[in-house]
């Protein structure tokens, strides 16, 4: 699978998980699970098409991680910044599985992605 779409597809499926994760962190957000399950799952698409990108430009595991935790971590500190309707914050809520779901977003694209035909001849220049 390309490494793009391997990127947005495995994002979108963490996303999910990652969504997930608030009924532990957080249970009292329980009612509006479906809008978190639904924003982290399109969180985790934009994350994923993103590494998938970054890893058919550069080849290397370490800086795939990295730049997978990087854009996980700035996506979920955009969304973690929002307080909730009575003024709390869930920054660590959102930030730690958001980051977690970027770095495996990273290493999988790097690691089990196939380059675009275009990027393996540029590579080969």
């Amino acid at each position: 699978m390309k490494k793009p779409l391997l990127g947005l597809f495995l994002g979108g499926i963490l996303g999910v998980f990652d969504g997930l994760t608030a009924l532990v962190s957080a249970p009292e957000v329980a009612p509006d699970i479906v809008g978190i399950v639904i924003g982290s799952t399109f969180k985790g698409l934009i994350v994923g098409g993103l590494a998938g990108w970054f890893a058919n430009r550069v080849r290397s595991i370490p800086a795939g991680v990295v730049a997978g935790l990087l854009l996980g971590a700035f996506f979920a500190f955009l969304v973690a910044m929002n307080p909730t309707p009575d003024g709390k914050y869930y920054y660590w809520e959102i930030m730690l599985p958001g980051s977690v779901v970027g770095m495996i977003v990273g290493y999988a694209t790097q690691r089990y992605g196939v380059a675009s035909r275009q990027s393996a001849v540029a590579a080969t220049r």
